[in-house]
């Protein structure tokens, strides 16, 4: 892989990362809604970290979802669960930045980050295996 390569896909790790750790101060904060923005951008954001192995990028989040689900959790790559993660997580953020009066709770937000935590930790290990 050459080095910009890998300086992508190490880039856009820290960058998940750096949005799970904001999506955590935010949810110890009180700010659920934005919460549960940083974990669906962590998720997102680690996903493009895979992406970058693959030298594909996507304009629009659809694209990238998409590709995920079909190259690496039909593939077996990644559990199933993935893609219910990353599915819900672009649902669940969507209403909260764009729905009037959606509301979520402590615990919506609590479940979103475990999850994109879990996501993120998945995708570190596949990278580590993968290099």
């Amino acid at each position: 892989m050459p080095d910009y390569q890998k300086e992508l896909v190490e880039y856009r790790l820290e960058t998940a990362q750096e949005k799970l750790h904001s999506a955590k101060i935010l949810l110890d904060a009180g700010e659920y809604k934005d919460s549960i923005g940083r974990s669906y951008y962590a998720m997102f954001s680690a996903i493009r970290a895979i992406l970058a192995l693959d030298k594909v990028d996507f304009s629009k989040h659809a694209g990238v979802i998409a590709y995920f689900q079909k190259e690496y959790v039909k593939t077996g790559k990644f559990d199933k669960e993935y893609s219910k993660y990353i599915s819900s997580a672009f649902q669940i953020r969507n209403n909260c930045d764009y729905a009037d009066f959606f509301l979520v709770s402590r615990n919506d937000a609590v479940e979103q980050y475990e999850k994109a935590e879990k996501f993120v930790d998945a995708v570190k290990k596949y990278l580590e295996k993968d290099n």
